[in-house]
């Protein structure tokens, strides 16, 4: 795009660094809460991390009830339960701890209270009419970035596919991003989350509606990542590398809560909601096919990120740079321990038209660089099986 061309941007206030967590009561008092529903999930609650927080709100006089039935791939279900438990506890604010899924899952829950309805009302860009009561976030992994996103991702069970809610009105009011809780992620869940932030940048530079701005965030991540997410996954206690990771999935999130996503991201959705998969794991089987398929349409913006990524590709036939990307992103992921295919976590030819069907109706693929209709995003799941 020409630098002078109009493009919005947005993002919350944002604290970051280690010990940032302890901030949340100040920050509950500053938005008027008195009464706090904190949102999380078993695994988190099992490392300390709610209760650490708990402890730190109602030390400012702030009263809290507890939702933890939150599951990856969040369900609608599941929100509308939350939504009961806020009304019941006649809470006044909400507060998510954990990765996505329950980021996710608190921003569905807002919706809600903020506006009435289902949750599955709400689907698509700017159907959120009103605001929610007041959101503060805090990850513990580093790669979703739903603290600092106008994204709300929702499992629809009965149809079995995910719900995209993408609207200025579900970005937190605050976000505090403490590297310090992201060092009880296991590795694998480490290298997940990395290269979810990846597929987040990669996407968000590859997009259509990439602009200056975002570009700047998108490259940081992506160097970031390049070199820390190795480190990280061999140094699982190493204090600076995860800092270095918390802040790559900060940059990637800035960038594509506003340049939107692509293919990738339209398939994960469509694997989660479809067979219950996780989502980082999907982006990372996914992200080097739908480059090398998307390459013809955006070759400068490729290049540029095989640069940033160490892929040389120079003076290869586009036919060649397509390869050299499939390969050298998967020997990347599989230095992180990332080395199955769809096929190898439950995917089976049977399932990919349906697949395809989902995917190609996911907002996210609007920006992606190429126009992909249903028989291209099947060429793409037969590929990565």
């Amino acid at each position: 795009m020409q630098t002078g061309e109009l493009r919005k941007f947005v993002a919350p206030e944002f604290i970051f660094g280690n010990g940032c967590r302890k901030l949340a009561g100040r920050y509950a008092v500053n938005l008027g809460i008195s009464r706090l529903l904190i949102v999380t999930d078993e695994g988190v609650a099992d490392a300390g991390w709610a209760d650490d927080i708990r402890q730190a709100v109602e030390a400012e006089g702030i009263r809290t009830a507890l939702f933890k039935e939150v599951l990856p791939n969040p369900r609608d279900f599941q929100v509308m339960n939350g939504v009961e438990l806020y009304l019941r506890a006649d809470c006044d604010g909400i507060l998510a701890v954990g990765g996505g899924s329950p980021m996710d899952l608190a921003k569905g829950i807002a919706v809600v209270c903020g506006n009435g309805g289902h949750i599955l009302d709400f689907e698509g860009v700017d159907m959120v009419q009103e605001p929610g009561p007041p959101l503060i976030c805090i990850p513990t992994t580093a790669g979703t970035a739903a603290d600092v996103s106008q994204f709300s991702i929702i499992t629809d069970t009965e149809n079995r596919n995910k719900i995209a809610i993408i609207s200025k009105a579900i970005i937190p009011d605050i976000a505090l991003i403490d590297p310090e809780t992201t060092m009880t992620m296991d590795p694998y869940l480490t290298a997940c989350t990395g290269l979810d932030a990846l597929t987040h940048a990669v996407e968000a530079f590859a997009s259509n509606a990439s602009s200056p701005i975002t570009d700047i965030h998108a490259e940081k991540a992506v160097t970031l990542i390049r070199d820390w997410l190795p480190r990280v996954f061999k140094e699982p206690d190493n204090p600076e590398a995860r800092s270095q990771m918390a802040l790559a999935s900060l940059e990637a999130g800035l960038a594509f809560s506003n340049a939107s996503l692509g293919a990738v991201h339209a398939m994960a959705h469509s694997l989660g909601g479809y067979l219950d998969l996780p989502h980082g794991e999907c982006n990372a089987l996914l992200l080097n096919h739908v480059m090398a398929f998307n390459y013809p349409a955006a070759a400068e913006r490729y290049d540029r990120l095989c640069s940033l990524l160490h892929i040389p590709v120079e003076g290869l036939s586009r036919n060649q740079t397509q390869q050299k990307i499939i390969d050298a992103l998967f020997e990347f992921r599989s230095s992180v321990g990332v080395d199955r295919t769809l096929g190898k976590i439950g995917v089976k030819s049977a399932d990919i038209s349906s697949l395809a069907d989902h995917a190609v109706n996911d907002p996210c693929l609007v920006t992606n660089p190429r126009n992909a209709a249903k028989e291209d995003l099947v060429t793409i799941y037969e590929e990565a099986l």
